[in-house]
C-alpha cells in the first residue's frame, strides 16, 4: 500500500516491509511516530494548530519590528559612542553571534520545559538587550553598547525558533506552508520598524535621551509586549502538546548528528544558504557607494532584497509541500545562480535585480530546508537538532559576512559573488543528500 502523499515512507524498521513512494514528495522521507498530540492525524492538524500559528505570527510581527528598529541604527549607534566608523559594522556581528550563542540554550530549554518558556525567555533576554543599549547610548558607552547588541541577539534565536514552533502540530502536507506563514509575518516587523527610527528619535529627545537612543525604546516596549504574547497566548504549549500519547522518556535524549546523516546534510543545506545570502548582502551596499550610486539607490536595492526574502515565503511554503523540499531547495540553489549572474552582468544601477533574486534564491532554499530539519529526527530529538541548525546557520553567516571584506578587497565585487558558486554547490548536493533514501526509525 502507498502513503498518503507527503507522509513519510515506511522503513523496513518499523514496519517490516518497504512501502513504495506515493508521490515525488516521498524523496522528503521524515522519520515516524509524527503524530503524539492527541486529536492530530497526517490528514487533520491539532485542534490548537491555528491559534499556535495566529500567536506566532504575531509575535513574530512585533518581534521583527523591534528589530528592524533597533538594527536600522545599530551601526550608527556603535560609531557614535566608539568615535570610529570602522567599528559599525560589530552591531550586525555582534547580533548574528548572539543569536547564534543563544539558539542552543535556548532548544534545550524548549526540550525541558516547552517552546513557552524558551520563546519567553529569550524574548526577555532581548528585551535585556535594548535596555542596555539605551543605557550604554545615553551614557555614551562602549563596554555597555557592544554587549547590549549580543544579548539583543536573543530575538534573532527567538525568531528563528519560532519557525520550528510552527511545525510542532503540524501535518507532512502542511507542515512548509505553516513554517513560511511565520516567516512571513517577520515582513511587517521588517518594513515598519525602520519607519519608526525617526518617531522614535524623537520621542528620545522629549525624554531627554540622545540622539538614537531613543529608537531602543521603542525596541524596549515592542520586546515587553511580544513577551506578553507568547507567556499569556502560546497555550497549549505546542510542543509538550505534540507529545501527548507518546512514551514517555525515562533519560533525555541525546543528538549524536553522526548517526543522522540526513538531518546533518538538511542542517549543512540551510547554512550554505544563508551564508550565500549573508555573503554577497552584506558588501552590497559598499560596492554601490564605490560605483558612485546614491543612497536611494542603495536604500532601494536593499528593500528588493529584503522584499525578495520574505514576501514569497508562503508561496515556497506550498511549493515545499506540493512538489517536495529537495525541488524547491534545488530551485533556490537556481535562483541563487541567477542572482550571481545578475550580479556580475548587470550595472550597478540594477543592483536591485540582482539582490531580488538573492533574496528569493534565500528564501526557497531557506522555508524548505528548514522543514527539512523540523521532521528530520524523532520528536523527542527535534529541539536539540533545530537548535544545533540554528547555531550553525548563525556561526557560517557570521563567518561569510567577516570574509566578505576582505573578499570584496582584494577581487571585488564579481569575485565575491564568484565565491560563493562553491557554496551554492554544496546547498544543491546537501538538498539531495538530506532527501535520499528511505527513512530508518532514528536511533
Amino acid at each position: 500500500m502507498s502513503e498518503p502523499p507527503g507522509e513519510p515512507p515506511r522503513s523496513e524498521s518499523v514496519s517490516g516491509a518497504a512501502a513504495p513512494a506515493a508521490d515525488a514528495r516521498a524523496d522528503d522521507a521524515r522519520p515516524e511516530a509524527e503524530f503524539g498530540a492527541a486529536g492530530a492525524t497526517p490528514d487533520r492538524p491539532h485542534p490548537a494548530q491555528r491559534r499556535t500559528l495566529v500567536v506566532l505570527s504575531l509575535a513574530q510581527a512585533l518581534g521583527g519590528l523591534s528589530n528592524g528598529v533597533a538594527l536600522g541604527v545599530g551601526s550608527l549607534l556603535v560609531e557614535q559612542v566608539t568615535g570610529r566608523a570602522e567599528l559599525a559594522g560589530l552591531a550586525a556581528t555582534l547580533l548574528t553571534l548572539g543569536g547564534a550563542a543563544l539558539a542552543v540554550p535556548l532548544a534545550r530549554l524548549a526540550q525541558r520545559r516547552g517552546r513557552r518558556i524558551a520563546l519567553t525567555s529569550g524574548t526577555l533576554l532581548a528585551l535585556a538587550g535594548a535596555v542596555l543599549l539605551a543605557i550604554g547610548g545615553t551614557l555614551g558607552s562602549p563596554a555597555i553598547v557592544l554587549p547590549g547588541f549580543f544579548v539583543l541577539g536573543g530575538a534573532m534565536a527567538v525568531n528563528l525558533q519560532s519557525r520550528f514552533a510552527a511545525t510542532d502540530l503540524s501535518t507532512p502536507r502542511r507542515r512548509g506552508r505553516d513554517l513560511s506563514l511565520v516567516v512571513w509575518m517577520t515582513t511587517i516587523g521588517v518594513v515598519i520598524g525602520p519607519n519608526l527610527i525617526g518617531p522614535g528619535d524623537t520621542l528620545g529627545l522629549a525624554l531627554g535621551l540622545p540622539h538614537l537612543v531613543g529608537a531602543y525604546v521603542i525596541s524596549a516596549v515592542a520586546m515587553a509586549i511580544t513577551a506578553a504574547v507568547l507567556w499569556v497566548l502560546l497555550r497549549p504549549d505546542p510542543l509538550l502538546e505534540s507529545r501527548v500519547g507518546l512514551p514517555t522518556q525515562t533519560e533525555r535524549p541525546r543528538l549524536r548528528l553522526r548517526a543522522h546523516p540526513r538531518a546533518l546534510a538538511a542542517v549543512i543545506a540551510v547554512a550554505a544558504a544563508h551564508s550565500t545570502m549573508v555573503g554577497v548582502m552584506a558588501l552590497t551596499p559598499v560596492h554601490l557607494d564605490q560605483a558612485g550610486q546614491h543612497l536611494g539607490v542603495i536604500g532601494f536595492t536593499m528593500s528588493a532584497h529584503t522584499a525578495g526574502m520574505y514576501a514569497l515565503s508562503p508561496v515556497f511554503g506550498w511549493l515545499t509541500d506540493r512538489v517536495g523540499a529537495r525541488a524547491t531547495v534545488l530551485t533556490g540553489a537556481g535562483i541563487l545562480l541567477l542572482a550571481i549572474a545578475a550580479n556580475l552582468a548587470l550595472p550597478a544601477g540594477l543592483a536591485p535585480i540582482g539582490l531580488a533574486l538573492l533574496g528569493l534564491g534565500w528564501s526557497a532554499a531557506t522555508v524548505a530546508g528548514s522543514t527539512l530539519v523540523a521532521a528530520a529526527v524523532e520528536l523527542p530529538l527535534r529541539p536539540a537538532l533545530q537548535g544545533r541548525s540554528d547555531l550553525v546557520m548563525g556561526l557560517c553567516a557570521a563567518a561569510a559576512g567577516a570574509a566578505a571584506g576582505p573578499i570584496l578587497g582584494v577581487v571585488g565585487y564579481a569575485g565575491l559573488n564568484l565565491a560563493m558558486v562553491p557554496v551554492i554547490a554544496v546547498l544543491a548536493v546537501t538538498a539531495v543528500l538530506a532527501t535520499r533514501g528511505r527513512a530508518t526509525q532514528p536511533g
